[in-house]
């Protein structure tokens, strides 16, 4: 179904963190970004879809009244907006924004301060998040263009660190969830987002570590350090589906919104593919297991669709200096 296309290669190798792997896809430039976090740093590539073209850029953890930071940075992650895109920097001491090609860094937001405890997760309305260490985040109002960017709300509903967060992807505006926040003992709280954000939904994780989560079509798509994949109807808990999807523990789960389709990878050097499908009768998720990738001899820390309907998807592995790409034959 899928075979490999030649490797990105990036300056610095990828770090073991969740979701280690960031991508957007700029339509009218015929141009896709891709993040990877080392240490301190982001590696970020621009390449053309013709694969001809590729522009490298390094950015790296700041600190105020600090020249050069050691301050790790635990995720790089796009925000995709109604009016605009931000490449989102979260490290240890701090938060910072760019524009989403990583030229212009238009915000910074310290987290050491009384007022916003160290490590929060954090959250932009609509359609932005960045993952952290600890069981809060932080909401931010942010203006279609411009340096005007405010924190406007802190939710504080999880008691250990949160490991993940996504919004509704597939764009319908029918799902009264839109938001899912995944934290380190598995529990996920759904949310409705908007001026004020709603608390819907607590699902128990039973203390097992949720390392990545999605949400498609009013259903959350959890995967947890037991290599199991679960699904549930996000505003009732119930559970549609559970995958024992890989040996070891998940790092990235991704979904295609366009075609259902579903990426999981994990530290058992294996990447794979499931489509998801909506019994009509029922209501139900039904999942069906499509194609394997195995990376050898690697921990796999990222893997993300490069576009909506999940023709291409990329892979990341700790100490690797490469994005591994594969398309569908």
């Amino acid at each position: 179904m899928y075979h490999k296309e030649k490797s990105i290669q990036i300056k610095n190798s990828a770090s073991a963190l969740y979701n280690n792997l960031s991508v957007l896809r700029i339509a009218p430039r015929r141009l896709t970004h891709f993040t990877v976090v080392h240490a301190n740093m982001v590696n970020m590539v621009s390449a053309s879809w013709d694969g001809l073209n590729y522009t490298h850029r390094q950015l790296q953890s700041k600190e105020p009244n600090v020249a050069t930071s050691t301050s790790l940075i635990m995720q790089a992650a796009f925000c995709v907006l109604p009016s605009r895109d931000l490449l989102v920097l979260t490290s240890q001491k701090g938060i910072q924004m760019y524009e989403s090609d990583g030229s212009i860094m238009v915000y910074w937001h310290a987290l050491d301060t009384p007022e916003t405890p160290t490590g929060k997760h954090t959250a932009f309305r609509y359609n932005c998040f960045t993952r952290v260490s600890s069981g809060a985040f932080l909401v931010f109002d942010v203006p279609s263009k411009g340096s005007n960017i405010t924190l406007s709300e802190v939710l504080e509903e999880h008691k250990e660190s949160i490991t993940d967060m996504a919004s509704e992807c597939s764009g319908s505006q029918e799902c009264i969830a839109n938001l899912v926040t995944a934290d380190d003992d598995g529990n996920l709280c759904v949310w409705k987002s908007g001026e004020e954000f709603q608390l819907l939904n607590k699902i128990p994780g039973f203390d097992m570590s949720c390392s990545s989560v999605k949400l498609w079509k009013g259903t959350v798509v959890a995967g947890y350090g037991t290599g199991q994949i679960r699904l549930y109807e996000a505003v009732t808990g119930i559970l549609h589906a559970e995958i024992n999807a890989h040996a070891r523990w998940i790092y990235s789960v991704d979904v295609a919104p366009f075609s259902g389709l579903l990426l999981s990878a994990a530290e058992d050097s294996l990447v794979r593919v499931w489509h998801m499908t909506i019994n009509p009768d029922t209501n139900s998720v039904e999942v069906a297991h499509l194609h394997n990738e195995c990376v050898t001899d690697t921990q796999i820390c990222g893997a993300k669709f490069c576009d909506g309907d999940g023709y291409a998807f990329a892979v990341t592995g700790y100490d690797l200096s490469e994005i591994i790409r594969y398309i569908q034959s």
